[in-house]
């Protein structure tokens, strides 16, 4: 099921995405996101969002048409910093360099951008950037859970670039006003449930800027698992249900690192996950003083 929260005249609507004649559309429900992943297992808000989904027909509004929020509101968004292994040598063991533990930071509310929203480049910013990830969307509340239980608390899977101001970031030892410009987490366009996404040690990552791949890594060479991910963070603070916690990014190949340039106003990013969809975000300049 893809579950999507649409901006409407009404305020913010939760939907399902249903293929209907080669066309998306949306069935839109009155339960929120969080409540019909939260009913994974089964539930009401589940059932109706079924019930929803098979309702759906031409009549129903097309994905295209409609302006997309996050599609859940988490009370806060986890990140991984490095989480995938680099190409080694025959021979080299791969582990050989693992940290022990994942780096975390987090990004603010304030970050939080959906796959409608355009993303603003701050005036002071000079080297933006951006990093294509698998996010994990919590259902169940997680607190001190075992590995063997981790995945039992994840509701889906969905897309978070995670945009960063590298001279923000490098002048200091907090990666904080770095990662937390406005709009500078885009989320989506949808969550996939865990009944009908793949295997999230196993899909390839990629991200297009201007046409061109500049990322292309498979999960399977992630240091730390979703599961191990969501254990571990749970030993620390209570996970809630719509919770986002994003899985890291892999390297740019060789030739976008030799040919990197900061991002600027009119830049287009995709980050594309085999199984979960794309997401592509527009960024673009201040508004002029004044508006």
């Amino acid at each position: 099921m893809r579950l999507v929260t649409v901006r409407t005249d009404a305020g913010a609507r939760a939907g399902v995405v249903v293929e209907v004649e080669g066309t998306d559309r949306v069935a839109l429900l009155e339960d929120s996101v969080r409540e019909v992943l939260g009913a994974a297992g089964g539930g009401a808000a589940r059932q109706r969002a079924e019930e929803a989904a098979a309702s759906a027909d031409a009549s129903s509004p097309a994905l295209a048409e409609l302006t997309l929020a996050a599609p859940v509101t988490p009370s806060k968004i986890l990140c991984l910093g490095y989480n995938y292994r680099g190409h080694v040598p025959d021979g080299v063991d791969p582990t050989a360099d693992d940290p022990e533990f994942p780096d975390v930071f987090v990004k603010t509310p304030n970050t939080l951008a959906g796959a409608s929203d355009d993303v603003v480049i701050p005036a002071g910013a000079v080297d933006a950037d951006y990093e294509g990830e698998l996010a994990i969307v919590i259902a169940r509340r997680a607190h001190e859970v075992s590995l063997d239980d981790a995945l039992d608390h994840v509701g889906g899977y969905t897309i978070l670039n995670d945009v960063s101001d590298r001279a923000w970031q490098r002048r200091q030892s907090q990666w904080a006003l770095g990662k937390c410009s406005d709009g500078f987490a885009p989320l989506g366009p949808w969550i996939v449930t865990t009944d009908e996404a793949p295997d999230p040690q196993d899909v390839l990552v990629e991200v297009v800027r201007d046409g061109v791949v500049t990322v292309s890594q498979s999960t399977s060479t992630t240091i730390f698992s979703v599961a191990f991910v969501v254990h571990h963070l749970s030993q620390v603070m209570t996970l809630e249900p719509g919770d986002v916690i994003s899985t890291g990014t892999p390297q740019k190949l060789p030739e976008a690192q030799a040919s990197h340039r900061p991002l600027a106003p009119g830049d287009a990013v995709t980050v594309r996950i085999s199984g979960i969809g794309e997401l592509t975000t527009r960024f673009v300049a201040p508004a002029p003083p004044g508006r």
